[in-house]
């Protein structure tokens, strides 16, 4: 069970570096808006590699090129989560998010 967790924990590091890349660098430039999935393979690739040298245990592959394949996946994953968010709210879905306080009373 432990060989699977690098696939959402490279989601989540993808997801939170491409957030900062929107605020940040990209801000309203439309350009590098386009570029976001290709940086997220990108980071997620290297973050694959990375898990496969450095907590083999962690990922499920048995060679670099599988660790760069799943890394990659996991990465436009990261993509496609953010999608979820934004389809949501463009069919007037409104997600909320839960406060800490509001969440305790339950």
């Amino acid at each position: 069970m432990l060989e699977i967790i690098c696939v959402p924990v490279i989601v989540a590091l993808v997801f939170i570096l491409m957030e900062i890349y929107k605020k940040f660098i990209a801000k309203d430039n439309e350009k590098l808006i386009r570029f976001i999935p290709l940086i997220a393979l990108g980071l997620g690739a290297i973050l694959g590699i990375v898990f496969y040298f450095a907590f083999p245990s962690t990922i499920s592959a048995s060679n670099w090129f599988i660790a760069i394949l799943i890394g990659g996946a996991s990465g436009l994953s990261a993509t496609g989560c953010n999608q979820i968010f934004k389809q949501l709210k463009k069919f007037g879905i409104d997600v909320k998010e839960v406060n800490k306080d509001e969440g305790n009373k339950q």
